[in-house]
This record gives structure tokens, sequence and C-alpha cells, in this order.
């Protein structure tokens, strides 16, 4: 077992490239309105390769995006397509981790369609113009950040997928989130609603009530749709990780603004900040072997065969000996915040389960992240024990009431992969956002793309004798690093 541990470090040291033969799918439909572009139709393979479509970038600034040595920081450029709410986007390929940039990235306005019921309402169409008359419905905007690992399949594939499977979600919701009264317990289906407006009935869930029932609010059911929606992005990578080529997985990091409110769900170790006249506010955390411990460890409690007799799902401060056997020794459990005192027994010289402090922690001494998409092919090095089981695909959503504050210009909502967080902390960023923003007037449109720009060339650094360092000669990031600047407030950033 330490043999394979030993030989799976120095695999993550040399930084792993995409795998053999890596594809990225066909372009989906765009708007999400129809439903069916979430699903997986094999189209014509593209270049392996690629950079966000709303960067419009040219051969020449495509060969630019991909030189590790320049490592040139894109963004969106004056005069082409600018992105919704003046919003501003800037990346930069990583210093020699991965063969090509793994982060990639999606800007979109969606219109989500009501379903068509037997009354034989209009089939839906291309969401990205104006709604039909007599389209019901309504837009959701939408930015997403997905940080590959092992290859850039799973990054490429739910960058163009997540949001359809979004507004798939919302379909059922359309007229229960325009309405204010309180949502329904149960739908009634098809035949039943048909038979009742056939008969003049007024379909109602206010019925005379003989048991409790739990308060559920418009809020938590755009949750529970985001939810699910990682969850079909996750099934529909593994269903087609074959015939696509998909290798490897990627954290996910998306926002939503619908009807006066930002939803920001995050599966990985991608942050975002709101930054509202100068204070700081967490829209997400990391998730990570540490932080999720618990979470991990009362699995392998429950199902100790996920561990192929090779590790223990209990933490030690360090790897124990086999002359410590009999020794009391600090551990804690799944059950534990605080650390006690055990007699070492002969399974625990197994590998722990969850090893490594900070950036350096791993899950089964392979992966340094708990939440994402994809990964179902992971495995221990050398090894049959799959590691996908200990991964969860599900986001946690924070949601942020636009319509309780009054934001100013400068107000704005930082996305960024941790190729940014690593080398910079939220005051710093902060600190950047304000620095930046006051030497343009506010209603120029391309002072939050020169924020974005900003940020990722204070977390780059600049190219000296010993690497990419800081101005206070710290290494800076040598990772890939994305990052969406999104005005909160101001003249013309609402649609």
């Amino acid at each position: 077992m330490l043999l394979r541990v030993r030989s799976a470090v120095s695999h993550l040291v040399a930084g792993l490239g995409p795998g053999p033969g890596t594809q990225t799918p066909a372009e989906p439909r765009h708007g999400g309105g129809s439903g069916s572009g979430a699903g997986g139709e094999e189209g014509p393979r593209v270049a392996a390769f690629c950079r966000p479509a709303f960067l419009q970038l040219t051969p020449e600034e495509l060969r630019r995006a991909d030189d590790h040595a320049g490592r040139a920081v894109q963004s969106p450029r004056d005069g082409r397509r600018r992105l919704p709410w003046s919003t501003g986007y800037a990346e930069v390929i990583n210093a020699g981790k991965s063969q090509h940039n793994e982060d990639q990235a999606c800007c979109e306005v969606v219109f989500v369609e009501r379903r068509p019921s037997p009354r034989g309402r209009l089939p839906c169409r291309d969401g990205s113009g104006e709604p039909d008359r007599g389209r019901k419905g309504f837009y959701f905007h939408y930015w997403a950040l997905f940080d590959g690992h092992a290859g850039s399949g799973a990054a490429v594939m739910a960058s163009k997928r997540l949001h359809l499977h979004i507004c798939e979600q919302l379909r059922d919701l359309v007229d229960i989130l325009q309405d204010p009264s309180p949502p329904p317990i149960c739908l009634q289906r098809d035949a039943e609603l048909s038979q009742a407006e056939d008969n003049g009935e007024v379909p109602s869930d206010a019925l005379p009530r003989f048991h409790l029932e739990k308060a559920v609010s418009h809020e938590s059911l755009v949750i529970g749709a985001i939810e699910n929606a990682f969850k079909h992005m996750d099934e529909q990578i593994e269903q087609e990780r074959a015939s696509q080529h998909i290798s490897g997985g990627c954290c996910a990091l998306a926002a939503v603004y619908l009807m006066g409110k930002f939803y920001v769900a995050n599966a990985g170790d991608s942050r975002a900040i709101i930054i509202r006249n100068g204070e700081i506010i967490p829209m997400s955390r990391e998730f990570t072997p540490e932080t999720e411990r618990q979470r991990l460890q009362f699995l392998a409690f429950l199902r100790p065969e996920l561990l192929g007799k090779e590790f223990t799902h209990l933490e030690f401060p360090r790897r124990i000996q086999p002359k410590e056997l009999g020794k009391k020794m600090l551990y804690r459990d799944q059950s534990m915040n605080g650390w006690a005192y055990k007699k070492i027994e002969e399974d625990d010289l197994k590998f722990p389960l969850i090893y490594g402090e900070g950036k350096k922690a791993r899950v089964m001494a392979t992966i340094g992240v708990t939440r994402g998409l994809g990964d179902h092919d992971l495995k221990v090095f050398s090894s049959n024990i799959h590691i996908k089981p200990f991964l969860s695909c599900f986001p946690e959503v924070r949601v942020y009431d636009l319509t309780q504050y009054e934001h100013c210009p400068d107000d704005v909502l930082v996305l960024g992969t941790d190729g940014l967080w690593d080398v910079t902390n939220d005051k710093e960023v902060a600190s950047v956002v304000m620095e930046v923003l006051t030497s343009y007037e506010p209603n120029d449109p391309c002072r939050y793309t020169m924020v974005a720009q900003e940020l990722v060339v204070r977390s780059r650094g600049f190219l000296k004798e010993r690497g990419w360092r800081l101005p206070n000669d710290k290494l800076g990031s040598g990772d890939d690093i994305s990052v969406f600047v999104i005005p909160l407030g101001g003249p013309g950033n609402y649609m």
C-alpha cells in the first residue's frame, strides 16, 4: 500500500494532464427552452483544446491562450459581444501543471418555458431571443466556472450543458414561481389537469388539511432545482464519458439570477464573495477532505467495504508505526470534533482515508476536492478501489436577495477558481476591486473587465528568474485562473 501511495503522490506532483483521446462534446442548442438540449446528443467532435465561446478568440489568440511560457491574460475584447450586466471576465493558463487550461466558463441568458400541456401549447424553440407571443415563462441569468482536473472533458461538457439542466428543472416551476401563494404540495398529472379543465374545475391545492405540512418557500424550490440539475449533469457525464472520451472531473461554481435573487451553487474548491459598500459577504465555502472529514468518515464507517481493506476511516495526527502497536495515540472518528486517546490496534496501521493538511490533504491519497462533477472512473493508484462513492455532486446553494439592499455600481459578486484564492485572500480581492473601480467612471462598461484582469494578473504574478512571483516575492499561482466580476447595481446593469 505504501508503494501505491508514493507512486500516487509522485503522479500528482508531476501534474495530471488530460487522458489520451480527450475530446470535447458537441455544442448543444442554446436557450434551454426545449429541455432536450440537456440530453446527450452526439454530434461532430471538436478539437481537444477550446476556450469559452464568449471570448470569441481568433486562431492566433487561441494559440497565445495555450502558451504556458507567456501566460497571456484573456478577456472579451472591445467591440465584440458584451456579456450580460457588463460582466467582467478574465482567465490565464497554468504554468505547466497540465497540458492545456482545464478551467472552463459559461455566461448565458436562458429562457425557461412552461411545459406544454395536453391542451396543445406550442412546443419550445430556441430561447436565446425574445419569447414568442403565447409562450409563458421567464428568464434567468447564469454565470459558471468549471475547474477541471485529470483532463478537461468533464469541465467542457458541464460548461455547455449545466445551464440546460437548470432550465429543464425550472420548467415545472414556471407558474408556481410567478404565483405569490404557497407552492402546491403535490402537482397534478397531465391527465388529471386536462379532465379538471374539461369539467370547468379550477385546480386547487387549498383543500381542507387534516395533517401537518411543512411550509415550502419558492426560494427552496429554486435551490432544489439547481441541486437536481447538478445531479443530472453528473449522471450525463457518467453515461457519455465513453462515447465522448471524457476524462477526469471538475469543480463547479454557478451563479443564477432569478426574480431578484442570486443563487450561488458551489461543488468544489472554487469560491464566491460579494463586496458591498466595502463589506465582504462569503457566498460559498470550499469542499475539501478537511472541511468534509466527518461526512467522509461516516460513509466509510457505514460501508467499510468501500475502503478495500487498505484504508482506515479513523484520523490520526501522523502515520502510525508498527512498533507503536498497543500504545495509546490521539485519534478522532466520524462523530468527533475534538481528539481523544485510543489503544493502537492492527487495523489502525492501514493508510488513513484522509491524509495531509491544507491544500495537501487528499482522499485516499488521490484527490484534494470532495464535491464536483465527473471522476466516475477515478481509482486509488494501482488498485481497483473506486473513489467516486466518497465524492458528492451536490452543491451548497447560498441565496442573496438583491431587492433587500440598494446597490451602487461598485458593488460586485466575484467568482473565482482556486487559482485565484490559493494566493489571494478575501480582503486582498476586495482591495483590488475597490482600487480598480475607483479609477474608472461608474458608467464605463469596461470597468468590471479591468477588475477581472487585475485580479488574474496579481494572482499570477510576474515571470522572474525563479518562476512566477508576486510583488512580495512569494510564489504566484501556477494554476489555471478564471474570474467573473458581476456588478450588482448601477445604471444599465439589470435586464
